[in-house]
């Protein structure tokens, strides 16, 4: 096998300047955890979360995709205009655990290039994160932090 030059950095870069606007960049420390579990985890995390932290993690698993696709790599994942539904994402689940649609061998060096992009992301997340918006807070008209109480 010889060294194939990923783009990693590039695209990580890329995905992170894309969504700092968002208020995201935090999400990449997740990812990279959760990139730790396997690709299945990884790919299904999209699933669970709503909004722009969804769209950051598609975004992301579609990335690592094309990036694999550009070394010959096919990895199992919804086509695009696939609805997620229940039988779908089993399929594609199924697909990452099969041995004979996605051997071992591909599947470890599929993890340690997704691993990578992720480092790669949150480097790169560590960079942007003062250009994030700030966070919304509740204020009163002299321009404090409300007091929040709760009730036991």
């Amino acid at each position: 096998m010889t060294l194939k030059m990923y783009g990693l950095d590039r695209s990580a870069h890329e995905l992170v300047a894309k969504f700092c606007p968002k208020g995201v960049l935090n999400k990449t420390h997740d990812m990279r955890t959760t990139a730790t579990f396997g690709l299945e985890r990884f790919f299904g995390e999209y699933l669970r979360l709503k909004d722009k932290e969804s769209e950051y993690w598609k975004e992301t698993w579609d990335e690592f995709v094309k990036i694999m696709n550009s070394v010959g790599i096919t990895v199992p994942t919804l086509t695009t205009g696939t609805q997620a539904n229940s039988t779908t994402i089993r399929q594609v689940i199924d697909d990452l655990w099969n041995e004979d649609k996605f051997p071992k061998a591909t599947r470890k060096i599929a993890l340690a290039v997704l691993i990578q992009l992720c480092d790669n992301m949150v480097w790169w997340a560590q960079r942007y994160k003062k250009f994030e918006p700030p966070k919304s807070s509740n204020t009163n008209s002299n321009n404090t932090q409300e007091e929040v109480t709760s009730h036991v």
